[in-house]
């Protein structure tokens, strides 16, 4: 059964962690106050800077608050999640207590009488071979129920581990060759054309590369129309501007929605 809505917004690479907090408010109010205005939200991964299993949230009172806040938004409005590469172990039992419903990636949703593929978009990333042999790897059920089965406290040392290397990596990757570095971790036309040939559509909507924009893009007789998600992040601003936005599809189309509390708002 394909999901089916008048309006919708969706949201991606939100990146909740205690230590930006300025962010993680912005969440909080865009539960409360802008969410309920459409009719279904769609988190599209990445809602949590990292995931180690839903029985860190018994001792952690950020990921209680983060609960609290989806469930009173689920009592409001049909919210959905699909698994990102930060939070791919999000399972049932936090689920259950927000009241998201979990969608597979890639899935095919009708908003407005227009249908639109959506995913988290790391996937699509098919130039970057290495890291997709390591995304193959840990969505291996066995290899997860083997990582959940460690004391949380090794989880969490992984998980760091990881996130330091992984921002080690991208920064001498960066530093050699800006321009190769963005072809290998964006997205491919090969795979964009591959998902919405698959699912029969020709509106692709994403997350994961933060490069938010909107893309008319063609490869040999196939074309298709493809909008990128904003991450979010109002704690940095010594290194980058403030961003947070959500895309809002509705009988008058689809925009990018500015999240930013201005000072005049």
């Amino acid at each position: 059964m394909i999901p089916q809505y008048t309006s919708a917004l969706l949201i991606s690479d939100i990146h909740l962690t205690p230590s930006m907090p300025l962010t993680a408010q912005r969440f909080f109010d865009f539960c409360e106050k802008d969410a309920p205005q459409a009719e279904v939200l769609f988190v599209l991964g990445d809602l949590f800077e990292y995931w180690v299993g839903d029985d860190t949230s018994l001792q952690s009172p950020f990921q209680q608050e983060v609960q609290h806040a989806l469930a009173n938004l689920s009592t409001k409005i049909k919210v959905y999640y699909l698994h990102g590469n930060r939070d791919f172990l999000i399972g049932p039992s936090f689920l259950k207590k927000t009241g998201m419903t979990l969608l597979p990636d890639p899935s095919r949703i009708d908003i407005a009488n227009t249908q639109y593929v959506i995913c988290h978009g790391d996937a699509l990333c098919t130039a970057d071979v290495g890291y997709q042999v390591f995304r193959s790897w840990v969505r291996k059920p066995w290899i997860q129920k083997l990582f959940l089965s460690l004391p949380v406290h090794w989880r969490r040392s992984v998980a760091n581990q990881m996130r330091t290397n992984s921002h080690a990596q991208y920064q001498r990757a960066a530093s050699a060759s800006s321009a190769l570095n963005q072809v290998r971790t964006n997205v491919t036309l090969e795979a964009c054309a591959a998902v919405t040939r698959d699912l029969e559509v020709v509106n692709l909507i994403h997350g994961h590369t933060h490069l938010p924009a909107h893309h008319r893009e063609q490869l040999r007789d196939q074309t298709w129309q493809r909008w990128v998600l904003s991450d979010w992040d109002l704690d940095h601003p010594e290194s980058t501007l403030p961003r947070a936005s959500a895309l809002l599809i509705n009988s008058q189309g689809v925009r990018y929605k500015d999240l930013i509390q201005h000072e005049s708002d």
